[in-house]
């Protein structure tokens, strides 16, 4: 699916993200339609990747349920392999980004010679991918349109983004959420590396929302020959979207002004819906069912389960 265009009663407002269609319903509900579409460098490339939808929204309910008991979370039903229906919650207009080893921007952040990521320092000897001594977290901001931007603790709080004890529980939830999320990955022979929650409230009651540990907002090591790899200074074996980020790189692009994005050819796009696929069997055990659902057939059940909630 590269868009969805849903009529649905009580509907009060869309929103159509980078990769996500969002209904507003009543002002209660929100309708979450996990499309196929895909974004880089924050850019959404010229071509979906089939079935990542699914895998995201299936990826995001299996975590979510297996972490209510730690952080209370936004889901009231998954009626559809990509659509969630959940409550409707006040977003924080920043991205709590978790990070456990020095990889990606972290990395090349380090490498530039900086030793301050969002206010947070980091040691002195590290190389690419190794843990750092106790995850770290470095905000960003949460942009509907461009780049995000890094921020600190002390910025967010000053600004009045998020108020002070609002941001400390949602450090606490951060950190919770990531040992739970490092140990499913352990359990499967994996290693979440680094990932981004996002949370919003209604009423008194602080929720995670939108997804978490999926390929799109995670990054995965192979625990298998990853501590040969740190000592021989080979790359790490990943699952993320961070290898779309690379052949985007490796061709010339990188979200610039002025940069056109590559020929995605059949080939490409086949790859990165093996990969999508391959995490999703990885990280929870399970074989992963091709579905298709007609348009139609999809608004009707959502439909359905709308009054029922």
């Amino acid at each position: 699916m590269l868009e969805s265009k849903f009529q649905l009663p009580g509907q009060t407002a869309f929103y159509k993200g980078k990769v996500r269609d969002v209904y507003t319903i009543e002002d209660r509900l929100m309708v979450m339609v996990a499309s196929d579409r895909i974004s880089a460098f924050d850019v959404v490339l010229p071509r979906p990747i089939p079935y990542k939808g699914q895998v995201l929204n299936q990826v995001a309910a299996i975590m979510l349920e297996a972490t209510k008991d730690i952080v209370p979370n936004w889901v009231k039903s998954t009626p559809l392999p990509n659509v969630t229906i959940g409550l409707k919650c006040e977003t924080f207009p920043v991205e709590m980004v978790v990070r456990g080893n020095l990889t990606g921007h972290a990395w090349r952040t380090y490498k530039s010679g900086q030793r301050t990521l969002c206010g947070v320092t980091m040691p002195e000897g590290l190389k690419e991918n190794d843990f750092f001594p106790t995850p770290i977290i470095t905000p960003t901001t949460k942009a509907h349109e461009g780049h995000d931007e890094d921020i600190s603790r002390e910025e967010i709080i000053a600004r009045g983004l998020v108020s002070k004890e609002d941001y400390e529980q949602l450090e606490k939830y951060t950190l919770a959420l990531f040992e739970k999320g490092r140990e499913i990955a352990a359990q499967r022979g994996l290693i979440l590396v680094d990932t981004k929650y996002e949370f919003g409230k209604n009423g008194d009651t602080i929720y995670v929302i939108d997804e978490i540990h999926t390929p799109d907002s995670s990054r995965y090591f192979y625990a298998d020959g990853y501590e040969e790899n740190q000592k021989a200074g080979k790359q790490q074996r990943q699952l993320s979207k961070e290898f779309v980020r690379e052949w985007l790189m490796a061709n010339g692009f990188q979200g610039k002004e002025g940069q056109q994005v590559p020929e995605m050819t059949d080939e490409f796009v086949n790859s990165v819906t093996e990969r999508y696929i391959e995490l999703f069997e990885k990280i929870t055990g399970q074989k992963f069912k091709k579905e298709d659902v007609p348009a139609e057939e999809a608004e009707a059940k959502i439909i359905a389960e709308l009054k029922r909630l």
